[in-house]
């Protein structure tokens, strides 16, 4: 175990479901509930945290060698919850406040399996292991791994010009990334997504992902007018730069994009090589937290 109680390997969705737990158990102000289960039956978590009329969406490891985005969430979700039992205030902020304008809709971890792969790797009594060795080319070095338990890349997988991603990529089969899978959500993962995001009215949608320190904010000219300038309020909060992106489609804030024409935000946090280091944490948590914070005043 390292300091913080995790194991070396990293965050791992044991240490979220726990930390999810104890969040729903000792604060009344969060609640969590499944919203699906992954390909090997991970239940896949969201936390409801506030109760304000506006809904914000924050998500984090679409990619499994990307977990550490699960543990900077969930220490936010961790210091509103202990801001609503003391002073209200996170880094100065008055978080109280704007949770009584928000609920905040976050799943801490979308691709649990693939998290796990590239933690721990695959054991020869796996019921994939002969496929996942296949489709790691044979290495038994999963790290690199992003794709879920069927090989195919989450964050390729919604209906937003998926044919589009699908040439680009050129992934004709499973692999560690960017298979884009047979058809739009096919992948339970990103069905539970979707799901989760018909049935909830968000005003704006975030996904944390690594790495690279830059915010994307526009899809193909269907974002609305005010995206920009949100992307400027986060980039000046947190030194990351607003970048406007092209030559991408398929992800989750595209669709959510160009399916309600609302403000979405993919956050490349951090910077280095994935999977970024567990002892990098800190450092980018006082990155993002000003970011996540200015995100309840758009």
């Amino acid at each position: 175990m390292n300091k913080n109680g995790y194991d070396d390997i990293g965050y791992t969705y044991e240490d979220m479901m726990e930390e999810c737990r104890q969040l729903a158990i000792g604060s009344p102000f969060i609640a969590a509930e499944s919203i699906g289960r992954s390909v090997m039956g991970k239940p896949i978590l969201a936390m409801r945290v506030g109760c304000g009329a506006r809904n914000l969406h924050i998500n984090a490891s679409f990619h499994g060698n990307e977990w550490i985005t699960s543990a900077l969430l969930m220490r936010f979700l961790t210091e509103l919850s202990n801001a609503y039992a003391t002073d209200g205030l996170v880094g100065g902020v008055d978080v109280l406040r704007y949770c009584c304008e928000w609920t905040i809709w976050a799943v801490p971890m979308v691709n649990p399996d693939g998290v796990e792969l590239a933690q721990r790797g695959v054991q020869p009594n796996h019921p994939l292991y002969s496929q996942l060795l296949a489709w790691n080319g044979g290495l038994d070095d999963f790290s690199g791994w992003k794709a879920n338990m069927r090989g195919v890349d989450l964050n390729d997988q919604f209906p937003a010009y998926w044919e589009e991603e699908c040439k680009r990529r050129g992934a004709t089969g499973p692999s560690p990334r960017d298979y884009p899978g047979p058809c739009p959500l096919s992948e339970p993962e990103a069905q539970a997504m979707a799901r989760l995001t018909e049935s909830v009215p968000f005003h704006a949608v975030i996904a944390l992902h690594t790495q690279g320190r830059e915010i994307y904010w526009n899809y193909r000219d269907y974002e609305p007018p005010e995206s920009e300038a949100l992307a400027q309020r986060l980039e000046r909060a947190s030194g990351y730069k607003s970048v406007k992106l092209s030559g991408s489609d398929a992800g989750y804030k595209d669709w959510f994009i160009y399916r309600f024409r609302r403000p979405g935000f993919t956050v490349e946090a951090g910077f280095g090589v994935n999977p970024l280091p567990y002892s990098s944490l800190d450092r980018i948590y006082e990155e993002l937290r000003p970011l996540l914070l200015e995100s309840l005043r758009m």
